[in-house]
């Protein structure tokens, strides 16, 4: 297994469409474990492929605090949302540090494939149904910052441009200090 690097907003890449997964390999069993690495190491509790630069239907997800609760979702699709909706302080990996209030419905059913292809439902309420929903956002080009205001998603996008461009920086100084 190894780390796959993220995707930063406001990189375009994070806008692009993924497409469903057809071919359930060993390629594709070893995503879904460097994926999930990547999110235990990040640390964070869901990652899409399109974050890693991979634009397939492709999610994992671990709420668990024990990180022993890994979820699969391949193609996924929710089949039911509840009227009910939920605010929900939202963070991610494609943008670091920045957390905000999102409403989205409280209970959704979602319909996927597993690993091996196999049709399954899982039906979620709280913290899982937020973050298949916020997962499911990343494979149709969606980043949790668009649900903001233009106000609020202007300043995180020049925070994150400025913390790029100081990375940057930071990488020639250590590489020209060789």
């Amino acid at each position: 297994m190894s780390l796959l690097p993220i995707l930063r907003y406001p990189d375009p890449r994070l806008h692009k469409v993924a497409k469903p997964v057809t071919v359930f390999d060993n390629r594709l069993k070893k995503l879904a474990a460097d994926m999930a690495e990547t999110m235990y190491e990040a640390p964070g509790v869901g990652l899409a492929a399109s974050q890693v630069d991979v634009h397939e239907q492709l999610i994992v997800i671990d709420t668990s605090e024990t990180h022993d609760d890994l979820q699969v979702f391949i193609n996924p699709e929710i089949t039911w949302a509840s009227p009910e909706r939920q605010v929900y302080d939202e963070g991610c990996l494609s943008v670091p540090g920045i957390y905000d209030g999102v409403e989205r419905p409280a209970r959704v059913k979602v319909r996927a494939l597993d690993l091996e292809g196999k049709r399954f439902e899982v039906e979620a309420e709280g913290l899982l149904a937020v973050c298949i929903q916020h997962e499911m956002d990343h494979l149709k080009g969606k980043v949790f910052v668009e649900y903001l205001s233009p106000l609020k998603r202007n300043r995180i996008k020049t925070r994150m441009l400025k913390e790029e461009r100081e990375l940057r920086r930071e990488q020639l100084k250590v590489a020209g200090g060789r």
